[in-house]
């Protein structure tokens, strides 16, 4: 969760735990200057990401369900990914961020 073209400045200004400032940015990386607020509605691409990364949860917990202990009810994987769902939340949407904006600046770090 760093600054994509550094790799050193701090990306978000707290936790992604901290329900008060999730999601909040710093403006610019403290390390390089980078300008991390790119151009109005710039991390509404990162919804598609954070989709992607909650259908891979999904399909990581129901598959492992599946093979592992067949023998259970299904409401045991939907519980389990119900759970890891509001728990992993935050960090997924935090996440989704940093994969978005790695996703359009190069990094300078060697």
């Amino acid at each position: 969760m760093r600054c994509p073209r550094c790799q050193e400045g701090e990306f978000f200004i707290s936790s992604p735990y901290d329900l008060k400032n999730a999601g909040k940015i710093h403006p610019k990386c403290p390390k390089c200057d980078l300008d991390f607020r790119r151009e109005p509605g710039f991390y509404f691409g990162a919804l598609y990401v954070s989709y992607g990364l909650g259908v891979a949860l999904f399909v990581a917990i129901y598959l492992s369900f599946i093979l592992f202990l067949p023998s259970l009810s299904v409401w045991w994987p939907i519980s389990v990914i119900a759970i890891s769902s509001l728990l992993l939340g935050p960090y997924l949407y935090a996440l989704s961020k940093v994969i978005w904006i790695h996703m359009f600046v190069k990094s300078k770090k060697k």
